[in-house]
């Protein structure tokens, strides 16, 4: 269990990016949804020992990692939104020189582990190329293998599915599917459907708190009965926005099709919807920014 208590972090700039942030992670995936500039990262890099909080504290079975880091960081396995790689190493000597530094100094384990990494994510028949010149999915599943390195009981991937293909991707959900049965895995995310698809439990964070937590079935239900769609005319938009508590828009070969949250129908032509995530997602991000407006 992962337990974080009142994280606040303000930087030189005076960007307030984490505000009393609190959550209790227990084993399996969680998810963390929140759009960019939310403060995931810092969350993230905090939990990861990168930096320090400026109060709060955190706590990771008997391990305090702001007063005892090196003790998180040898049971840590951390995927970051950017990792640097040596432009001209192999997957598998780049694996084998990172296990070294991970305390694997046992050779003929550390083959094992290696290949068995290796072959775990897929990349065993491109493991002797150069993992600069990997595709976008390849070099996300080379760094879950290194994320994967001395068996971590706590496992931070951030914004890992960005940019793939939806090949990639899917591949990419399994295979976190398959690590995160008996370990904490963290996947911060801006993409909702991530979380939907991967994780029992979940946490919605805006500008540096978090504004919703809880299972994503529990969070869905209560929205049950108060989502209404609507085609609309680009024209007609702005008047839509001033009189309904809209929460997304999507535009549909020239037309829009908005979704909004209603105690009961508000008729003029709104049809009633199932609730997702995503509006979930969307509501409570609309609600964050009326009450910014309204401050």
């Amino acid at each position: 269990m992962l337990e974080i208590n009142g994280l606040t972090k303000t930087y030189g700039n005076g960007v307030r990016a984490m505000d009393g942030v609190s959550l209790s992670i227990p084993k399996g995936m969680f998810g963390l949804l929140g759009p960019n500039g939310a403060g995931k990262s810092t969350l993230m890099r905090t939990l990861a020992t990168l930096q320090y909080p400026d109060s709060g504290t955190i706590q990771f079975g008997d391990i305090d990692p702001i007063k005892e880091p090196k003790a998180l960081r040898a049971t840590l396995g951390y995927l970051p939104q950017d990792f640097g790689v040596y432009p001209r190493m192999s997957a598998r000597a780049m694996l084998d020189h990172l296990a070294v530094l991970k305390g694997l100094t046992n050779g003929k384990e550390r083959k094992q582990v290696v290949e068995s990494l290796l072959e775990q994510t897929n990349l065993k028949q491109h493991a002797n190329k150069s993992v600069a010149s990997y595709s976008g999915g390849m070099r996300q599943r080379f760094g879950i293998a290194q994320a994967l390195l001395g068996d971590p009981q706590l496992i931070i991937v951030d914004e890992p599915t960005a940019g793939l293909d939806p090949e990639e991707r899917n591949r990419f959900h399994n295979l976190l599917s398959e690590i995160g049965e008996n370990v904490v895995v963290i996947l911060s995310t801006h993409i909702v459907e991530d979380v939907a698809d991967l994780c029992p439990n979940m946490a919605i964070m805006n500008q540096g708190r978090i504004v919703a937590k809880g299972a994503p079935g529990d969070l869905v239900k209560q929205l049950e009965g108060k989502v209404f769609a609507k085609t609309v005319a680009k024209a007609d938009l702005p008047e839509m926005r001033s009189r309904y508590n809209v929460i997304s828009e999507r535009l549909v070969v020239g037309q829009v099709v908005i979704r909004v949250v209603a105690e009961t129908n508000p008729g003029d032509g709104f049809e009633p919807v199932p609730a997702d995530l995503e509006d979930v997602y969307f509501a409570t991000i609309a609600e964050g920014r009326q009450a910014a407006a309204a401050a």
